[in-house]
Order: structure tokens, then C-alpha cells, then sequence
């Protein structure tokens, strides 16, 4: 929260109403799940197996990037 406040993110966190008896999509939160899904399709993504954090951040641009270079082609 002290590195989001520094960087000026601004968070929001979306909370379940507990009053709706049905299943709701909430909003945007679909997409942060869709695509750790695309992510888990890489071994090394889908356990924390990197020492340091840069090696992580590469991973996931490579990971990323592939991913759209595939859409892009087919």
C-alpha cells in the first residue's frame, strides 16, 4: 500500500454484496482473473520459483508478450 501511495495508484477494493441472493459479475474483476489464467499456462509463472523479483517482472512481460504476439498472428 506504501509503494501504490508513493506511485499514486489508487486502489478500490470491490466488495461482494451480501444481500444479492444470486451469482453477480463484479466489476473488473474478471479481467485480473483472465489473465492470471493466461499466466498459469507458464510453468515457471505458476509457482514463485524466481530468487529475484526483476527475474519475475521479465517473466511475466515474456509471458505477456507471446501471448498477444499469438492473438496478433492468428
Amino acid at each position: 500500500m506504501d509503494k501504490a501511495a508513493f506511485l499514486d495508484f489508487i486502489i478500490e477494493v470491490v466488495r461482494r454484496i451480501d444481500n444479492e441472493p444470486s451469482f453477480k459479475v463484479l466489476p473488473q474483476r474478471w479481467v485480473v482473473e483472465r489473465t492470471f489464467g493466461w499466466m498459469t499456462t507458464w510453468r515457471r509463472l505458476v509457482r514463485d520459483y524466481e530468487q529475484r523479483i526483476d527475474v519475475s517482472e521479465t517473466m511475466i512481460h515474456v509471458a505477456t508478450g507471446i501471448l498477444f504476439l499469438r492473438r496478433v498472428t492468428h
